[in-house]
């Protein structure tokens, strides 16, 4: 896993920055956008492996974002996981549904979403 690269959806700084230091740690490179739009660009530019995603974006929101990728045949596929604070479980349902590889609830438990990022790589 060390090296691959990893793009970091989020607007907020402070949660970029933790998952940005936690992925650094573990030898990852990271791409980070504050945007949904940002993020197809960047996905088109980048070798990604994965996308760590925020539901609530300015702009196209997580899910709409997700669609796009998935629907770009310039976007290699590559696991997707949200990242929410809207852990209510008919949000958490509607990002399943939509098709996202896994869905992290914020506040970010570390263990956690290393060993959901881990199962994913590792399945490709």
């Amino acid at each position: 896993m060390a090296g691959e690269v990893v793009m970091i959806v989020e607007d907020n700084e402070r949660n970029r920055k933790l998952v940005r230091r936690v992925l650094e740690k573990k030898g990852f490179q990271v791409v980070e956008v504050e945007s949904g739009e940002a993020a197809i660009d960047a996905a088109r530019e980048h070798p990604l492996r994965m996308v760590l995603m925020d539901y609530h974006l300015p702009g196209i929101d997580g899910i709409e974002t997700f669609r796009r990728l998935r629907a770009d045949a310039t976007v290699p596929r590559m696991p997707i996981v949200a990242v929410t604070a809207s852990a209510m479980p008919e949000d958490v349902q509607s990002m399943r549904d939509a098709g996202f590889d896994a869905v992290q609830t914020k506040p970010i438990n570390v263990k956690e979403l290393l060993a959901t990022i881990e199962q994913l790589l590792s399945r490709e």
